[in-house]
């Protein structure tokens, strides 16, 4: 079924209109971050306009992602998703927030999620990795995205708020629904998200009422106690922030593991080299979120300005795909390649400006512990004969059906 298109504004020269779906990519079944870069070709203006997703400008190099996301007087967090009616539903703390109403609820998230509390966690998520791998090690095979990325971030983040497991199969649908939203309009987009969106409070409400006042040190008990502003924070805030938690870890990582094995199941080779060295591997894991971004989040306009040589009016939306800065040459040299020696990478994997993501010393401690755990046992792997993944291009991009084969019964001499 064709998807909906708006209006071409007056504010839009015809030069800049581009027919791209950032949910129906064109040439996504080559792979997600392959679509996004056929977008990215000489002579393509640093600002484009799509009619589809309720019309919107679309950043198309690393430099313009990167401007925008640091700039929020400008650029603001006010509306984040697409389209901007499912945006404009979306109640998360405090991702649509700018400063300096932003500033003491992100001290709070960073007091949970600082690398010293990540830390004191890493044996509890090595343990998660373990127990996982060695669950299929000895079978040879197994479904990469079912059996270990759609569990093991779930699994540690469910454990680090003290949530039980049963509940991460709802909660995850809920988390889908926001970052890949089904529906032909955005009204319809719309009402998908803001199901997920009431899913996920209507879920921690009663959550959020039994740990006011608790010493517990999980996750959420941090969170619900925290002050803001020099007074408990209110319960409307709570409920946003802790939705806010569970999506980006119900999703996030969970993709991102996905396509960072698809390619080294593809790349025996760079495998090899990570399995033989404990430094590079621990150092892969930027080089690995520079390569695979699977956000493409957005900015709302903060006032009528001229940016990028097109007039911008207050209210209009901004993609800010980061696939086209990570994989941008200008700002990484041969960016398709994971060079373990590369200095000086650039990428908003992890957003940018106020809103740098908060989880990131959690997810790069999931990275290296699967890699570590994996290699551990096993060593060398590749894709199945015949596979073919499936990919889904949204707000958080993701890769399904990664059947993975290696051979059983020790190590390579």
């Amino acid at each position: 079924m064709s998807r909906a298109r708006a209006p071409q504004p007056a504010n839009v020269p015809d030069d800049r209109v581009f027919e791209i779906d950032m949910y129906q990519l064109d040439g996504i079944e080559e792979g997600y971050h392959e679509a996004w870069k056929r977008v990215q070709q000489p002579g393509t203006p640093e600002l484009i306009w799509t009619p589809f997703t309720g019309g919107h400008w679309i950043a198309t190099n690393g430099q313009t992602v990167r401007e925008i996301y640091g700039d929020p007087e400008r650029f603001s967090s006010e509306v984040i998703f697409l389209p901007k009616e499912a945006g404009e539903l979306y109640d998360m703390v405090p991702t649509r927030m700018d400063p300096p109403e932003h500033t003491p609820y992100r001290k709070a998230l960073d007091k949970g999620l600082s690398l010293g509390q990540i830390r004191q966690v890493e044996e509890k998520v090595r343990e998660v990795a373990v127990e996982l791998i060695d669950g299929f090690a000895a079978a040879g095979q197994c479904e990469f995205s079912s059996e270990y990325a759609h569990i093991f971030p779930v699994r540690v983040f469910m454990a680090l708020a003290d949530l039980p497991m049963d509940d991460a199969e709802v909660l995850g649908r809920f988390a889908k629904m926001m970052t890949r939203p089904e529906g032909n309009t955005p009204e319809e987009m719309a009402a998908n998200l803001d199901a997920g969106n009431k899913g996920l409070i209507d879920y921690v409400d009663p959550i959020i009422r039994a740990r006011r006042g608790g010493s517990g040190d999980d996750l959420i008990t941090v969170m619900v106690n925290a002050e803001i502003n020099g007074e408990l924070i209110s319960h409307d805030k709570a409920q946003g922030l802790i939705a806010l938690l569970l999506l980006a870890g119900l999703d996030t990582v969970v993709n991102f593991l996905g396509f960072m094995m698809l390619h080294l199941a593809r790349n025996p080779e760079l495998v090899a080299e990570l399995r033989g060295d404990k430094i590079k591997l621990m150092r892969s894991a930027e080089e690995m979120f520079r390569r695979f971004p699977v956000v493409s989040e957005a900015r709302m306009v903060a006032k009528d300005q001229e940016y990028k040589g097109v007039n911008l009016k207050h209210g209009d939306m901004i993609l800010l795909p980061t696939a086209l800065h990570g994989l941008d040459e200008a700002e990484n040299p041969d960016p398709w390649k994971i060079d373990l020696q590369r200095r000086g990478m650039s990428h908003t994997t992890f957003g940018g400006g106020p809103h740098r993501c908060a989880g990131m010393h959690l997810a790069r401690m999931e990275v290296i512990c699967t890699l570590e755990e994996w290699f551990n046992r096993i060593p060398e792997f590749g894709l199945a004969p015949g596979a073919k993944p499936v990919f889904h291009s949204g707000i958080v991009a993701a890769v399904d059906n990664i059947p993975l084969v290696w051979p059983v019964g020790g190590r390579p001499s």
